[in-house]
């Protein structure tokens, strides 16, 4: 059933490659202009790459689908332009609460600090947020999205590939540099490779519903363990914006995938959790998932990302987080190697950095789904031993799994430099930057991602001498304030020290007292040079 059919809708333009004698030639193709797509698109045309962006839709707003972004995906999404109207329309929620039964065994917070810029979730139904992409992608004069352009055959060349593409008005083919694989968990791009996934699938089905309805939940997330009014099972409910609330309805391993969508079972269901009636559906489906991925996520000149890379179960919010970081990894790596900045191998770390990324998702993800929907008698008696410990014990309730939440991955890769020093704070080396309030040069407030964007940056703290020389050097307590001294703390900044940021504002390296020389060495290594030379 399907309540809400479609949102936006974008036509199809014929375009002047369908009218060449001979193929054209571009240096990015990204297939797929669902949100994974669209970051990556935006994120190399903002770096100054031509993008094309051909998807075999022409709408977006088919179910609210993926509802949950983490702090770091806004920030993503707020380096590409749309992070304030994502935080506009979103619900913003960061405290939990897990229940068994009617009993709340325990609730936790996910930002309990201040100093941020973002707060640690919104929920936003995905098509408002496809559609704010889009709006974005529409703004900028270098990438051109190309709606009901279904790639049916991809070529392997030496230096790229070549597609053909059916449209409403026939078929056209051109060569690319590199193509961008976003096509999805059913990816044919995959399929016309010969790709096959590696993981398991899971048998157990959920039920999943968006209601509209005027409720008096709080925005929170609330899981429960056998409820009285779904006993046996899970549930889990969100508020999204518009007055619409998520609601997930674990239903085993034998329900019916046909019945259970329709009206008359799924009413009364409802219903029962609720209280009262007075609701509406807007979307329901019923879903199985897997945990797997691709064993290599780059091939030739093509390049995997998102759901077509891999795929998670939806507890913790995992898959959309998690392929938009995707997407945060490639754009800078792909648009040096482009530019000629850096050699084409630096590809290979996307590869490592979210191979590893994805195998740390899969594995939370398969003991959340181990706990939530045990598959064995004796996972079964683990799982309510836990819950009953959990009632009395507080070390019991860090082993009460409803779902770890998306958390963004820590790269261990041969580009980061050793951290000899040991250091305090929140900064972490391989990690994203936490975000501090600073004040530029004229006092005005700015936030430290803000002030970085997307360049490989070096900050550095003076302690009398000459600050380092580099692309892009700010320099705290001249550049930037750290009036309220977040900075100092999150980073264990002290006199003299000085941190090499990357494009996607990990943290590459850092040093008490860095010298000119391992400032550029850790940038070269930074950009895939081996050993930090030529």
């Amino acid at each position: 059933m399907n309540t809400r059919k479609i949102l936006y809708q974008y036509g199809y333009h014929r375009c002047p490659d369908q009218d060449r004698a001979s193929p054209a030639r571009h240096s990015v193709i990204i297939v797929g202009a669902g949100p994974v797509g669209l970051c990556t698109a935006i994120d190399l045309a903002q770096r100054r790459i031509p993008v094309v962006l051909l998807d075999d839709a022409d709408r977006i707003g088919e179910g609210s689908r993926g509802i949950c972004y983490a702090k770091r995906t806004l920030e993503i999404l707020d380096r590409l332009g749309v992070g304030n109207l994502c935080l506009e329309k979103g619900v913003t929620w960061k405290v939990g609460k897990v229940f068994q039964g009617n009993d709340l065994l325990y609730a936790f917070d996910l930002l309990p600090e201040d100093g941020h810029k973002m707060p640690a979730f919104i929920n936003l139904q995905q098509y408002y947020l496809e559609h704010a992409l889009v709006e974005r992608a529409a703004a900028l004069p270098n990438l051109e999205i190309r709606w009901c352009n279904k790639v049916v055959d991809l070529k392997h060349r030496n230096d790229g590939a070549t597609l053909t593409v059916e449209t409403p008005e026939g078929t056209y083919k051109f060569d690319t540099d590199w193509v961008v694989a976003a096509d999805g968990a059913r990816s044919p791009l995959r399929g016309m490779l010969g790709l096959a996934f590696q993981g398991e699938a899971f048998e157990d089905r959920f039920l999943i519903a968006d209601v509209k309805m005027k409720g008096n939940f709080p925005p929170e997330r609330w899981f429960w363990f056998d409820p009285p009014f779904h006993e046996g099972h899970s549930a889990l409910l969100h508020k999204q914006p518009d007055d619409v609330w998520r609601i997930d309805l674990q239903l085993g391993r034998d329900a019916n995938v046909k019945a259970e969508q329709a009206p008359e079972r799924v009413i009364p269901r409802l219903r029962q959790m609720l209280g009262h009636d007075n609701f509406s559906l807007e979307w329901v489906s019923v879903y199985t998932f897997q945990c797997r991925r691709l064993e290599r996520f780059v091939h030739g000149r093509v390049v995997f990302v998102g759901d077509a890379a891999h795929q998670v179960s939806p507890f913790g919010a995992r898959g959309a987080n998690s392929g938009i970081q995707d997407a945060d990894n490639l754009a800078w790596k792909l648009a040096i190697v482009l530019k000629g900045e850096a050699p084409e191998s630096l590809i290979e770390s996307y590869n490592l950095e979210r191979s590893a990324a994805a195998d740390e998702n899969i594995g939370h993800s398969t003991r959340s789904t181990d706990f939530i929907a045990p598959r064995s008698a004796q996972e079964l008696r683990f799982r309510d031993a836990t819950l009953a410990l959990a009632r009395h014990a507080s070390f019991a309730k860090r082993m009460v799994n409803s779902g770890r939440l998306s958390m963004p991955s820590t790269y261990d890769t041969p580009l980061s430099t050793p951290d000899a020093d040991s250091w305090s704070g929140s900064a972490r080396l391989g990690a994203p930057l936490p975000d501090a309030p600073l004040h530029d040069q004229n006092g005005r407030p700015i936030w430290l991602l803000d002030a970085i964007g997307g360049e490989e940056t070096i900050l550095h703290v003076p302690n009398g001498t000459q600050p380092p020389k580099g692309s892009r050097v700010l320099v705290i307590g001249s550049d930037l304030f750290d009036n309220q001294g977040f900075f100092a703390q999150r980073f264990d900044a002290s006199p003299g020290s000085t941190y090499l940021v990357r494009p996607d504002q990990h943290l590459a390296a850092r040093w008490r007292h860095g010298t000119p020389s391992l400032l550029e060495s850790a940038s070269r290594r930074l950009r895939g040079f081996e050993g930090g030379h030529a």
